[in-house]
């Protein structure tokens, strides 16, 4: 097999010597893309799933809404071989030849067509072509990663416009406008792909309003869907949503039609990227009946394309296969039926639908094998190598690797794939295939070749500056490093990848929605892998830190994950410059140890390890989820607690009185998050007997100040009555009534608790606290994290944005004078049953609401304890003598010294999470 192997290796390293170093971005080539056909036709952005794969896994199936090149294109005829026409026919000729080979995915072949093009123009004195020809160069120039070269190209395009005047014919106006409108298009890409989102904004602004001088809707309304992502860069998603809502209107009151049918899709696609994916669905649903009615083939295929991918990405596996299939049935474009094999099997793959998988392997090889050169060749190549490397890798520990396709076989179609990138002059797609050639030979036990293959593909991805794809290669070279036991070079090799991931930040985000992405799979270990290692065998201090450091950029990028956006802003703090009586320890599950990082102010960092797999860690923690059940053994209650506790607490307890530790801030991973630190039990007390306990995503999200006492004014909000299939909640009068008696309070109760009420509220006052008694749930899932309130849920987006409502202008600007929530309460709400990962939602809203801290619940408790507690909590904090922390844990303890509420059950759940001072 060895030989077999290395033969294709030889063949590709012989062409692999055409790299050019150039500045290239995700953003820049997702939206060139997505922007193709109606940014050069009328400036829209079309039906394209996000052009890049995965961070960390192949190069996606495009879904493209222009025909690709035909299967018998060749290379491009000289002028001397086309056939007798005029010079405009043959410059015509060119401009088309041009299109065709940009829209197969020959980016450098368009480059030089078009070059000979816009010189032909030139010579010609048409300055109008040559300026449209020159807007073509720019995309073409994106899509290779030349920047400086379509920097100029598309400068050089607006100076002629500029130089043409007024023309004395309308028409002639006319068009002028129309180009102008479509190289501004090209130009917000540009300028959208080098980190100049506001410029952008501008630009696309600008594109607009041309088009509706010149009554084009449908070309303003794609400028409209361009200047929506540009929102969701800068963060102004309010914004962005609201944008988005109407170009639905406007498109939705156009004449059935198939501009119709691609604003649509396109519609559907951009709100798949900005996260809003049961929207998403609805607009592309109302694609595909269009595309139906209209009888469409190819809008049919498309759009069912991307339900699938937007099925997929809200994890209803069944309907994506479904779409797949059909997509595949009804296309008319080979690529497109390759693209919905493609995605079917990755899926059969993840889900283990082997007969599935094994069925689509000989179709999907035969159509690759009808492919002409182009980069969605390429992608289609490594993808489906991808998917039977996976495959391989499944059924090879089972014993029947015989069923899919052999690692030598895998290598060819990754050698032809390197074989034709280079023929493009590609180099992403050379740095795609190299580095899953680089895979493959690591999964061979070919460790010299993996570790060359790998760092030759990096060097492709550094040298266009692509951190998306430079990242999965140096994920890729520590593991390797790794197994040949070069654990400092492996160190250094993760460090980078996550160094790229933290360059991607907003770029990971809208991958989210990817065919080929997971952030699971695919992101999260690398964090964990760098942690384990920093962590192995005496770490120094500066492993310390920066396990530490990579433990809260973890928990950052989780939370970004679960909101699919990047909009936290990050200033690391220390636990001494927060509070000198505070702990924070950091527990990580690693898959063959329970690690804890335990930071103490004015002391190194220290970290200790119970060497136990993670199955079994995992286990007792779910047991003891289980048994703070009031219906489960208290003596086994107690026992799995001491367990945990003897993990976490113990080997630190001498260190914590020593430095007369009171407050204990846990940055909690994985499991541990459902569970109440308080209830931690150490043979003779809870912990929440001894310290003050408060959970933080991370200290880098921390606000770290106490709330003046003279600022506490309460907005309380609750419902008593059952609603919506909820049960009563009679004790929340009385628990707005107490709150009221300690602290100047507003309340809202019933009937006025609605959705709008509650904005105006928030809105027009500021309240330093937000008190909600209603009840609500927390999932990893945030289309299912919601409160009640007396007319319908409000999901956790809708909630960011009332609660955050009075941050921020008509516009969406953010008006720094207005004070955040200090603290803002759940009193009755309580993380999804079965919900491995429901409290990620929780501290999803508490960090996203704006909230300095936010006190809420696990799960759903007895009402009367609810209100109790709640009482005291005030009654402490209004006292001015206490911090939040200390407040919550008088309450606490104060309630399970009644016998009737003496049970973890009624007291543990309530958790502060952020700021305890």
């Amino acid at each position: 097999m060895k030989r077999m192997l290395i033969q294709p290796i030889a063949r590709c390293r012989a062409r692999c010597n055409h790299w050019k170093s150039s500045i290239f971005t995700r953003k820049g080539y997702r939206l060139l893309l997505r922007g193709l056909a109606f940014v050069t036709a009328l400036g829209f952005v079309t039906g394209v799933v996000p052009a890049i794969a995965s961070v960390m896994g192949p190069p996606p199936s495009q879904v493209l809404t222009f025909t690709p090149v035909k299967e018998n294109s060749g290379s491009p005829l000289p002028l001397s071989q086309l056939p007798a026409q005029s010079v405009e026919e043959q410059r015509e000729t060119l401009l088309n030849q041009g299109r065709d080979l940009f829209q197969g995915g020959r980016f450098a072949e368009a480059v030089r067509v078009w070059n000979r093009a816009a010189q032909g123009y030139q010579q010609g004195g048409d300055r109008l072509n040559q300026a449209l020809c020159l807007n073509y160069l720019t995309l073409a120039y994106q899509a290779l990663g030349e920047w400086d070269s379509a920097e100029g190209a598309i400068q050089e395009s607006l100076s002629l416009l500029d130089s043409l005047g007024t023309p004395s014919h309308r028409s002639g106006n006319s068009l002028s406008q129309r180009i102008r409108a479509q190289a501004l298009n090209s130009k917000g890409s540009l300028q959208l792909a080098r980190g100049e989102p506001e410029a952008a904004l501008d630009t696309w602004k600008q594109a607009e309003s041309l088009y509706q001088a010149q009554g084009d809707l449908i070309g303003a309304l794609g400028s409209q869907i361009n200047q929506a992502q540009g929102m969701q860069t800068l963060g102004l998603y309010r914004r962005s949503r609201r944008l988005l809502e109407q170009v639905k209107q406007q498109l939705l009151s156009q004449p059935d039609s198939s501009l119709k049918i691609t604003g649509l899709q396109n519609l559907g696609n951009a709100l798949q990227v900005v996260g809003d994916l049961p929207e998403a669905q609805q607009v592309l649903a109302q694609s595909l009946a269009l595309a139906r009615n209209l009888r469409s083939p190819e809008e049919i295929s498309t759009t069912l394309l991307s339900l699938g991918n937007t099925a997929r990405a809200l994890q209803d596996w069944n309907q994506a296969l479904t779409y797949y299939r059909e997509a595949a049935a009804t296309a008319t474009v080979p690529i497109t039926k390759l693209d919905a094999q493609l995605n079917q099997l990755s899926l059969s793959v993840e889900t283990q639908e082997w007969e599935t998988a094994r069925s689509l392997l000989n179709p999907i090889a035969e159509q690759l094998a009808t492919l002409p050169p182009s980069r969605s060749g390429v992608y289609a190549r490594v993808n489906f190598a991808f998917s039977a490397l996976k495959m391989l890798e499944s059924l090879s520990v089972t014993g029947e690797e015989d069923l899919t396709l052999s690692a030598p076989e895998i290598a060819q179609i990754l050698a032809t794939a390197v074989i034709e990138a280079n023929a493009l002059q590609d180099p992403r797609s050379q740095s795609y295939a190299i580095g899953e050639l680089g895979h493959l030979y690591k999964r061979t036990g070919q460790f010299s070749d993996a570790q060359k293959l790998t760092e030759e593909a990096l060097a492709v991805a550094i040298s266009i500056n692509a951190p998306e794809i430079a990242a999965r290669w140096q994920w890729q070279l520590g593991r390797i490093l790794k197994e040949t036991g070069e654990t400092q070079s492996a160190i250094a090799a993760y460090s980078e990848a996550v160094r790229s991931l933290s360059l991607l930040r907003r770029d990971l985000l809208a991958s989210g929605q990817e065919v080929q992405f997971s952030f699971q799979e695919q992101v999260e270990p690398i964090y964990r892998e760098l942690v384990s290692l920093l962590l192995s065998s005496n770490p120094t201090q500066d492993h310390l830190k920066q396990a530490r450091e990579t433990l809260e950029a973890l928990q950052l990028a989780e939370l970004e994950n679960f909101f699919r956006q990047a909009c936290f802003d990050i200033q690391p703090v220390q636990i001494d410059q927060v509070d000198a009586k505070a702990a924070a320890i950091y527990p990580i599950i690693l898959p063959d140890r329970l690690e804890v990082i335990l930071s103490i102010p004015g002391q190194p960092l220290r970290h200790y390890a119970t060497e136990l797999p993670q199955g079994e860690v995992e286990r007792t923690l779910e047991q003891l989820l289980a048994a703070l059940n009031p219906f489960f053994s208290d003596q086994e209650r107690l026992r799995l607690s001491e367990q945990v506790y003897d993990w976490l607490i113990r080997p630190a307890e001498a260190s914590l009185a020593e430095a007369e530790i009171q407050t204990l801030v846990f940055v909690l991973d994985g499991l541990l998050r459902n569970l109440p630190m308080a209830a931690l039990y150490d043979g003779g007390q809870y912990l929440v007997e001894r310290y003050n306990i408060a959970l933080t995503p991370g200290l880098q999200l921390l606000a770290p100040q106490a709330i003046a006492q003279n600022q506490l004014r309460v907005l309380t909000v609750g419902l008593t009555e059952p609603r919506q299939g909820f049960t009563a909640l009679p004790g929340v009068a009385r628990e707005l009534d107490e709150i009221g008696s300690h602290l100047p309070a507003e309340v809202i109760l019933n009937q006025q608790f609605t959705a709008d009420a509650l904005k105006q509220e928030i809105q027009k006052s500021s309240f330093p606290v937000v008190h909600l008694a209603t009840h609500g749930q927390f999932s990893s899932n945030p289309e299912n994290t919601f409160i009640l309130t007396y007319d319908r849920k409000i999901n956790v987006t809708e909630l960011q944005e009332i609660l955050r409502s009075r941050e921020t202008g008509s516009w969406g600007v953010t008006q720094s004078e207005i004070p955040p929530i200090e603290l803002l309460v759940f009193s009755a709400c309580q993380t999804a049953t079965g919900d491995k990962r429901a409290a990620l939602g929780l501290a999803g809203v508490a960090v996203r609401s704006g909230a300095r801290s936010t006190l809420a619940t696990l799960w759903s408790v007895k009402d009367d304890s609810t209100s109790q507690l709640m009482a005291d909590f005030y009654r402490e904090f209004s006292l001015g003598q206490t911090n939040k922390a200390e407040a919550l844990r008088r309450a606490q303890v104060a309630l399970l010294q009644q016998p009737q509420y003496q049970h973890p059950f009624y007291w543990a759940p309530f958790i502060l999470v952020g700021n305890w001072l």
